[in-house]
């Protein structure tokens, strides 16, 4: 089996990963932050069961005088639904009104169309939550990581899963993707399949670490690395099939789970390999440093 030297160039690993947050970070700032959807923002959901095929610059038309940026999707098996989202709350006079234009444009009846009003604040309560269940998420699992092994894998483990969750919010800032209750599934779902491609690695360095007890950590790292790739590799890319299938061939609401699942898995494979084992090492070497000073 060929060893690869992923230490020699871990500063590298670090300097890719940090640049791509600073991106994500930059268009934040440029753009005002996150697109919170109506999940988080409060606002409208209508969904308007069409029976035949529509155009969504018809339905466009008649949203945009209330709401300019609204989204606007195909939804059914057959796509002969209307998903209206919008970020501003429609009073009952403004339902009305697009009960009517829908009558008009398209002669549907008024049980054809259905409205879902989130309020604001409803909107802050869930980003709590999903905060709190995030920080639950990775402290469980630094308990976990550091009773398994010891406490700088399971730091090492948290700094690669905050670099994963991070990777997922540079891609939603910078195309500026509706970040909805989908996204937080998502990523709860990453943490877990990256933690567990990360366990697979430290766990054959510690095997091996076992074998050889004054081997030199970077050579450590590289053999036990190099052992585990093929592995990592394989399964996220049978998993990452599945998903891209999903995304394709999926409906809306079924994408805006798959697309954050996509970014996650190839972001969780690179820190598992990339960015999980050298910041270990580096750990071991700062505690070293710091004892023999």
């Amino acid at each position: 089996m060929k060893i690869y030297d992923f230490m020699k160039h871990r500063k590298l690993w670090f300097t890719i990963s940090g640049a791509l947050i600073a991106i994500g970070l930059i268009f934040a700032i440029i753009n005002g932050g996150l697109n919170f959807g109506i999940d988080f923002t409060g606002g409208t959901s209508i969904q308007a069961n069409m029976g035949k095929d529509f155009s969504i610059e018809d339905v466009r038309a008649i949203i945009e005088p209330l709401d300019k940026e609204a989204v606007i999707t195909y939804a059914g098996n057959d796509n002969e639904m209307a998903l209206v989202k919008t970020k501003v709350a429609f009073t009952v006079e403004q339902q009305g009104q697009v009960v009517q234009s829908f009558k008009d444009k398209f002669n549907l009846e008024q049980t054809n169309i259905q409205f879902e009003t989130i309020g604001p604040t409803i909107g802050n309560e869930l980003k709590r939550q999903a905060v709190l269940a995030l920080l639950l998420a990775n402290l469980g699992i630094l308990i976990y990581v550091s009773f398994r092994f010891e406490w700088k894998f399971g730091v090492a483990a948290i700094v690669a899963l905050i670099h994963d969750v991070a990777m997922m919010l540079v891609v939603y800032a910078v195309l500026q993707i509706p970040v909805n209750v989908s996204f937080i599934a998502a990523i709860l779902t990453i943490v877990g399949y990256s933690i567990n491609d990360t366990i697979v690695v430290f766990d054959r360095i510690r095997e091996n670490k076992k074998l050889a007890k004054r081997v030199d950590p970077y050579k450590l790292v590289n053999e036990s690395t190099s052992q585990t790739m093929a592995r990592s590799i394989n399964t996220s890319l049978t998993t990452l099939i599945t998903i891209l299938a999903l995304y394709i061939l999926g409906v809306p609401a079924i994408r805006d789970f798959a697309l954050p699942l996509i970014v996650g898995i190839l972001s969780g494979t690179y820190s598992s390999i990339f960015i999980a084992s050298p910041m270990w090492v580096f750990l071991k070497e700062r505690i070293k440093s710091h004892q023999t000073a």
